[in-house]
């Protein structure tokens, strides 16, 4: 029988029997940079919704809308909306709520461009290709003190982009990644990855990249991106324990 008394004599027996895990509380400050990105990316994902839900009604009534952002997605819909009144009275006021969700995040990328900028960690993170203010500081937030961590390698598995492992008598494989841990974090890491692997630049060459782009040749695109995200969160966190910058031509064998 499931009651509030049974639950608590529950509880109070595992506390008893050791069968629990000490869960770390993030710091205040840390806590205000999480909501920060999480509040910066749901207003874009609102955005890109606003404007998709546009270009969806438009398209009903055979009006396409070109391709293109900010300024030029709002002339095409309104050059589309010349003429037509009863549309237009529908359109505008979504179209006036997606300048406004896009103000708003404008407003939060500035902020975020200052916290990174007072941020000597995450300054220390943007010294690698691909990285970022929002991904150096979303690890920085999530990581805290890298002394939570005993190896740098460990930090791979906790953002899930480890391979799985089933093992039953003969049956011995690997599978997908876990996908465990911060799903925005590991979504930020794996672009950083692409763009690391796509971008052509002298900035961007590094023996990280030799490995990932003969990964990619070897097992395909996705993989080896996720082969060179897991790299990055296991180098960023080394990088925060020893406050070296990045250096290109460091072996990418860890």
């Amino acid at each position: 029988n499931k009651t509030d008394a049974n639950d608590a004599d529950g509880l109070a027996q595992l506390a008893e029997a050791g069968f629990y895990k000490a869960v770390r509380v993030k710091a205040f400050d840390n806590m205000l940079t999480r909501t920060l990105v999480t509040a910066r990316h749901q207003l874009l994902r609102i955005s890109t919704q606003l404007g998709n839900q546009i270009r969806g009604l438009m398209k009903t009534f055979g009006l396409i809308i070109p391709k293109g952002t900010g300024r030029v997605f709002d002339s095409n819909v309104r050059g589309l909306l010349h003429g037509n009144e009863g549309l237009a009275r529908i359109i505008l006021p979504l179209l006036d709520a997606w300048h406004d969700v896009r103000k708003r995040a404008a407003e939060l990328d500035r902020r975020l461009l200052a916290v990174a900028r007072e941020s000597h960690t995450t300054r220390l993170l943007m010294t690698i290709p691909g990285i970022g203010a929002v991904t150096a500081l979303s690890y920085v937030a999530a990581i805290e003190d890298p002394e939570n961590f005993r190896t740098s390698r460990s930090v791979g598995a906790w953002l899930g982009l480890t391979t799985r492992r089933y093992q039953s008598g003969e049956v011995d494989y690997d599978g997908h990644i876990s996908r465990r841990g911060d799903n925005h974090l590991r979504g930020l890491l794996y672009e950083a990855a692409t763009a690391l692997l796509t971008r052509t630049s002298a900035r961007t060459e590094s023996s990280l990249k030799s490995w990932g782009l003969k990964l990619r040749e070897r097992l395909g695109f996705k993989r080896a991106a996720v082969a060179v995200a897991r790299k990055l969160a296991v180098i960023m966190h080394s990088m925060l324990k020893t406050g070296e910058v990045f250096n290109a031509s460091a072996s990418a064998t860890v």
